[in-house]
């Protein structure tokens, strides 16, 4: 059963400062879905939270992927991202971030990231291989992070929470919490990465001082990496990645800690980068995309970014580094929406992140 409204009362036609738009069911009967790819012939790939990975045909019906590496499914773990490779259609490769225990200890884990060939034939994973794990393990369920994007620059980039960890360790470039992560296909880290001949920090390392990014997205008009992160109560932010540059938390935040007590005295620091935009109250963002397409011209490089506990998709409009424009969208539909992706034909697809959660497109209505 959904926790939003129930299919009856959603809603499927709306209007917004630029366009009117309709949403087209896909398929619903998603448990907690996190992630959507697009496969060749219009399928999809998505991920559940619970370690189920599904290839979903131009009809819905639903292909249970088998082979999927065991995860950690507790608080906010499971199953997360998924991406093709940009030569997906000669390789067929595919990578994917999961939260996994430590071998010896399954009380310990950490955001993990893997590749492997997806044989669409057999609905199998094959020459599964993991890339990269983030250290320490530790215990608890929350702030995985997990975003993975595949750069102009040839490189992955992996967003990395502090695992809900308040001794600053995402101040501490010696571990993997609250980073950003630059590594080549085969996991081996970025040759000009800002700690790559050093001897104490992690080489993998391209930004840290993040809390929690579950948002990243290439700007393919400013030609920059953009991600958000979520804040603690208020201070959700956005920022534009720098390579070496720490981004603040918990020393620099707008946020509260969730009981009501202060964090920090500063918002902003002269060490440490700004955002360009910070949410407070928090609308909790997952998923991020620019759109870049013909169905929606006046949506032409704007953001758009699923919110959570806000129960919206938030379109942002940016002059530069500069916000002129925002608008909740769908939120009378009442659905945490957990990804946002554009497809090649221009439409705007979403997951909603429900116990009955549903895969969907914007689709323009033609006045």
């Amino acid at each position: 059963m959904m926790t939003g409204c129930s299919e009856a009362e959603i809603k499927e036609s709306f209007s917004s400062q630029h366009h009117n738009f309709k949403t087209n069911i896909i398929t619903t009967g998603l448990e907690h879905p996190w992630s959507l790819a697009f496969l060749p012939a219009g399928e999809y790939l998505v991920t559940e939270r619970r370690g189920k990975l599904w290839r979903i045909d131009e009809d819905g019906q639903k292909f249970e992927i088998a082979r999927v590496p065991e995860v950690q499914h507790e608080g906010q773990g499971g199953l997360l991202d998924v991406i093709l490779d940009p030569n997906f259609e000669d390789n067929k490769i595919i990578y994917f971030s999961y939260s996994a225990t430590a071998k010896d200890n399954e009380d310990i884990a950490s955001t993990e990231v893997a590749k492997a060939k997806l044989n669409l034939k057999q609905n199998k994973l094959d020459n599964i291989e993991v890339i990269f794990t983030s250290l320490p393990k530790l215990e608890g369920g929350n702030h995985w992070g997990s975003r993975i994007l595949f750069a102009p620059d040839g490189y992955l980039y992996i967003t990395i929470g502090e695992r809900f960890n308040h001794a600053k360790q995402a101040q501490n470039p010696k571990n993997h919490l609250g980073s950003v992560i630059r590594i080549k296909p085969d996991g081996s880290p970025a040759p000009d990465n800002p700690f790559i001949n050093d001897q104490v920090n992690k080489s993998e390392i391209f930004s840290f001082g993040h809390r929690n990014p579950q948002g990243i997205a290439w700007n393919y008009i400013t030609e920059q990496v953009w991600l958000h992160e979520h804040g603690p109560k208020g201070g959700d932010e956005i920022n534009i990645l720098k390579s070496g540059a720490n981004y603040g938390w918990p020393l620099v935040t707008f946020g509260i800690n969730y009981w009501g007590t202060k964090i920090s005295d500063k918002t902003t620091d002269p060490d440490m980068e700004d955002s360009i935009l910070q949410w407070t109250p928090s609308i909790a963002p997952s998923g991020m995309a620019f759109y870049q397409g013909n169905k929606f011209p006046k949506w032409q490089g704007d953001l758009f970014v699923g919110a959570l506990a806000g129960k919206h998709l938030r379109r942002l409009k940016f002059d530069g580094s500069k916000i002129i424009e925002q608008e909740k969208l769908l939120s009378t539909n009442e659905e945490r929406i957990r990804d946002v992706r554009i497809g090649q034909d221009g439409f705007i697809y979403v997951l909603s992140d429900e116990d009955n959660g549903r895969l969907f497109r914007l689709e323009p209505i033609r006045p």
